[in-house]
């Protein structure tokens, strides 16, 4: 498979070709999914809640999140690498934007930078594609902003609403984001902002007329005992890791492991 570059994800929106993304955190989860010829790795800041047992994204850091998108980078032999930019690395200014995307850029090697936001962040979001890092939006549910939205509410209902996020989503369009990820938007609304759009959408939990999906890795493959109702398990990986461990404490215990054939005699 050759490499995914960002040029391709026009391509692929012009063609009707489907854009998969998945999120990864580590090197041998992103080894897999770059064989499994995923498009995109996304290294995003859930990796907090998920991974590091955060309440939520809010209180990780860029320097918390460093290791993992270096991690994701190298094993990327296929997949185009997109890592987020953390609450608090962003907000303050353009300048803010370009140093920690430089930042994240330079330390882990992923080849762009998504953070969250419309029209209040696209000052930032034209600094960072003026100094030449490709980008990323994202829309619609932020949780980021999860406690200025008052919790995970899904998003695009009600009067004005499609008129709002088509606004911010062509402001994105406009500083040069290449793809804008669009969460828990009611489906009609991601249908609508993805036909306005030259640029790709990625849904997740938007429905299925985006020109993309992600998914949180941990929710497709069955890691964990609560899973988004947008979210569909590809996999079982979670009940296979407890029934492994378990396998192993019971011949260890049983003194069943190890056995000759894992002994070295001499």
């Amino acid at each position: 498979m050759k490499k995914v570059r960002i040029h391709h994800f026009a391509e692929m929106k012009r063609r009707g070709e489907k854009i998969t993304m998945l999120t990864a955190y580590d090197y041998p989860t992103a080894r897999a999914f770059d064989a499994a010829g995923v498009d995109i790795l996304l290294v995003g800041d859930s990796l907090g809640d998920n991974m590091l047992g955060y309440d939520s994204t809010v209180p990780l850091t860029l320097d918390e999140m460093i290791p993992f998108a270096r991690a994701v980078s190298k094993a990327a032999e296929h997949s185009f690498v997109v890592a987020d930019l953390p609450f608090g690395a962003y907000e303050v200014s353009p300048q803010q934007a370009v140093e920690s995307s430089i930042r994240m850029m330079k330390l882990s090697g992923a080849n762009a930078i998504k953070f969250e936001g419309g029209r209040r962040i696209a000052a930032q979001v034209k600094a960072v594609t003026d100094a030449g890092i490709p980008f990323c939006g994202h829309l619609g549910f932020t949780p980021q902003s999860e406690n200025a939205l008052g919790g995970r509410r899904i998003q695009g209902r009600g009067d004005g609403a499609y008129d709002e996020m088509l606004a911010d989503a062509l402001a994105l369009q406009e500083a040069g984001a290449f793809a804008v990820v669009l969460e828990m938007v009611i489906a009609p609304v991601a249908e609508k902002i993805s036909a306005a759009l030259d640029i790709p959408t990625i849904g997740i939990g938007a429905g299925a007329h985006t020109d993309g999906q992600v998914l949180v890795w941990l929710d497709a493959l069955g890691v964990g005992d609560w899973h988004p109702s947008f979210s569909k398990q590809f996999g079982s990986i979670g009940a296979a890791m407890r029934d492994g461990a378990a396998a192993y404490v019971a011949e260890v215990k049983g003194g069943q492991f190890p056995t000759a054939d894992h002994t070295f005699d001499e």
